[in-house]
């Protein structure tokens, strides 16, 4: 995959449940506007401080903050960072580094077969690939593995789902059609079954993946989605996305917003742990006391995390069509376990008791936690950009590339060795964490 043309920024209820949070007469005169608000990364940044503001003020019964210690962690960061770019030539976080998992250029394979393609073609087929990939990519579960065959190397957690989607892509079991196996679309992804994803993924008893099911209905759905939207062309592809925003950004600088905005109304009915409310479906999203508004969005706390990941792996395939993503920094940092477990382990937040009994992820406890996550690492950004020296040119998906997740990653193997476990045990189907 080719560097992206990284743009800089300028200068518990059930999630099933269809709830009514207040009494009809506070609730403003469009219901549906006020939530459909909340499908945006300026909503989640904005609740996300409103939960952190909360827990400052000493109101929180789960967590405490040391944010002093944030000079720890971008220490941490910085050191990790330039390890692994000494050069600090840090490409956006992304699905993509995990399809390199071993240090191999996968994507070459794909290119060579598409050689005659066109350069906007290929840029859908890596749409649809990052597309796909992304849906799958919740956690796998510290038992699971994928060995891949053309190497005979075995990977875990997300470089393992990254790779066995990529193999899977490129034998086609994503596209309907036998002469373009290279694709993903509406008919391939409402019928794929379990059985076909748990040979791809070589799932077993012996070698179990979190939440099977839920991929796949995340898939069928996805294909649901495509189908019913003409935005995705002919066939119905996630690769046609770049097409749409081409159109309505005739000048090729695309808002990294705009393109959450967008996917949101287009992906909104995919996800089984969504929330919904008043029969409008969230996404992920949960509750929170620190979220006083009086209105049908009352205590709702956003957070969007797969997509935003999924707008992070869109922004290399979106400069091969000729489109430049901008704004990045109006995304917010990914709420999961690894930015989160950074923030525990090293001593910003703070929990009040030890954290022993597996939590929910719909719980008070964990949307808290993941709300925190995201306004600190906000806070975190120039801490870390002074100490590089880069300024304003440091983007936020470099951040978490660079990075948050990577440090994260490395103090949880340190002090949870040997599988690197979350800070404390989740419950989680497969489709959030």
């Amino acid at each position: 995959m080719p560097r992206a043309r990284v743009a800089r920024p300028l200068a518990v209820r059930s999630t099933n449940d269809t709830i009514s949070a207040v009494p009809p007469a506070a609730r403003p005169e469009d219901p549906a506007r006020a939530l459909n608000a909340l499908r945006s990364a300026a909503a989640v940044r904005k609740r996300c401080r409103l939960v952190h503001d909360w827990v400052a003020a000493g109101q929180s019964p789960h967590f405490e903050l040391d944010e002093a210690r944030l000079d720890d962690v971008a220490a941490c960061v910085v050191d990790v960072t330039r390890a692994a770019y000494p050069d600090l030539k840090i490409p956006p976080h992304s699905r993509w580094r995990h399809f390199a998992a071993g240090g191999i250029d996968r994507w070459a394979r794909i290119e060579q077969r598409l050689a005659a393609a066109s350069t906007r073609d290929r840029a859908r087929a890596a749409i649809d690939l990052a597309t796909v990939s992304v849906l799958l990519d919740a956690g796998a579960g510290d038992r699971w593995r994928y060995r891949e065959a053309s190497t005979g190397l075995q990977f875990g957690r997300s470089e393992g789902l990254a790779v066995a989607s990529f193999d899977m892509f490129v034998a086609g079991a994503f596209s309907s059609d036998a002469g373009h196996p290279l694709q993903a679309d509406a008919a391939a992804l409402t019928t794929i079954g379990a059985e076909t994803l748990a040979r791809g993924f070589q799932v077993s008893e012996q070698n179990p993946l979190i939440g099977l099911d839920q991929r796949v209905a995340i898939l069928n759905r996805r294909g649901q989605a495509l189908a019913a939207k003409a935005e995705f062309g002919s066939p119905r592809r996630p690769g046609h996305l770049a097409d749409y925003l081409a159109q309505r950004c005739p000048d090729g600088r695309v808002p990294a917003p705009l393109i959450l905005n967008a996917v949101l109304e287009l992906l909104a009915s995919i996800w089984p742990s969504s929330l919904i409310v008043e029969g409008i479906n969230i996404g992920d999203a949960g509750f929170h006391p620190a979220v006083n508004t009086r209105d049908v969005t009352d205590r709702i706390v956003p957070f969007h995390k797969l997509t935003q990941w999924l707008i992070y792996s869109l922004i290399e395939p979106l400069a091969m069509f000729g489109l430049t993503v901008v704004d990045l920094d109006g995304l917010t940092a990914l709420p999961e376990y690894r930015n989160g477990g950074l923030l525990i382990d090293l001593g910003v937040i703070r929990p009040r008791q030890p954290i022993t009994q597996p939590q929910e992820v719909r719980s008070e406890l964990v949307v808290e936690w993941r709300a925190l996550t995201v306004t600190l690492i906000d806070n975190l950004l120039p801490l870390v950009r002074n100490r590089l020296g880069l300024g304003q040119a440091f983007s936020l998906p470099e951040l978490l590339q660079g990075g948050t997740w990577s440090a994260g990653r490395k103090l949880a193997f340190e002090k949870r060795p040997p599988k690197g476990e979350p800070p404390f045990p989740l419950l989680t189907d497969g489709s959030i964490f």
